[in-house]
């Protein structure tokens, strides 16, 4: 088919790639605009751009698809359907329309559980065992339209959101293949609307949410440890003595549950166990501000975090 990809982080990359790979016409790339990053603060093209510069595909960045103007740009590229991975912005209804065959964009969870923005933290923050993808022909609500297609995928228990992310990605990126052959074969899909019941949505992370409360259940430091791993880092304080009684701020990678209780946010032994409010968690990967990860073995060899401290 002739398709328009619509997509901009790495998790779209392997979609889009799966698509061109598949023999479909991708006749136009739509992303957002390149951002001003690293040393220098060039702009740097979003993960998508680079991937359909490299496939020699047409790329697009439009500020909003609101328009007269970008309404009739997305029409003379004569796409049957539109493919949209965590696109980030919205698609006004007249651009759903646009195409004959429909616009379908695979989200990372099993809806109507966690719509919205940030499914795969939420997931992992809320505790869940289990995740997913799903093809969902779109509509105007969010993440509201009926689902072609869906793959299961268990969370384990010390699962960060960065590894689910990378599980996610390539299994979506099979499944819209699936999918998009399926249209190019039938001309429709067999679409099943979301039931009423379980709707959750997943709120797009607040970095102010990070900071680690240790009064609160092991189990529950942990998921929002790892639901917030590797960005934008779930953290804590501590009075480091190195540095004149400076609080230094670190961020929990991977932790685990550990053995032992005590007042909260005491560290109780040499591995880093340290205790919440109920049970306790052992921290297994920390990042210091402004240094690369490390495992808590070497963190400790140049940070004296004792069992006694107290972590803030």
């Amino acid at each position: 088919m002739r398709l328009i990809f619509m997509g901009t982080p790495d998790f779209a990359v392997p979609v889009l790639t799966r698509l061109a790979a598949n023999g479909h016409e991708i006749v136009a790339v739509y992303t957002r605009e390149a951002k001003p990053g690293g040393r220098g603060m060039a702009l740097q093209p979003t993960p998508v751009a680079r991937e359909a510069e490299r496939l020699g595909l047409s790329v697009h960045t439009p500020r909003s698809l609101r328009s007269d103007e970008a309404l009739a740009a997305f029409k003379a590229h004569g796409a049957e359907a539109a493919v949209v991975v965590a696109y980030g912005l919205i698609l006004p209804k007249a651009i759903l329309d646009a195409v004959p065959r429909g616009c379908f964009n695979l989200h990372a969870s099993l809806l109507p559980r966690w719509r919205g923005a940030a499914p795969i933290n939420r997931a992992i923050m809320a505790g869940d065992t289990e995740s997913g993808v799903m093809v969902m022909r779109m509509e105007e609500g969010l993440d509201t339209g009926p689902v072609a297609m869906t793959a299961r995928l268990p969370i384990a228990p010390d699962m960060t959101a960065g590894e689910l992310h990378d599980a996610l990605s390539p299994l979506g990126a099979e499944l819209m293949a699936r999918a998009m052959a399926d249209l190019a074969r039938d001309g429709a899909l067999d679409l099943t609307p979301q039931p009423d019941e379980g709707v959750t949505y997943a709120a797009k992370i607040d970095k102010a949410e990070a900071r680690i409360d240790w009064t609160r259940p092991w189990r529950a430091v942990h998921d929002h440890a790892r639901g917030l791993s590797p960005f934008p880092g779930a953290w804590f304080e501590w009075q480091d003595g190195s540095t004149g009684g400076k609080a230094v701020r670190v961020k929990v990678l991977r932790s685990t549950r550990g053995e032992g209780s005590g007042i909260s946010g005491t560290v109780l032994d040499d591995r880093l166990t340290v205790a919440c409010g109920e049970g306790a968690m052992r921290l297994v990967e920390l990042q210091r501000a402004g240094g690369r990860p490390m495992g808590a073995e070497e963190f400790l060899r140049g940070t004296p975090l004792k069992a006694g401290s107290r972590l803030s």
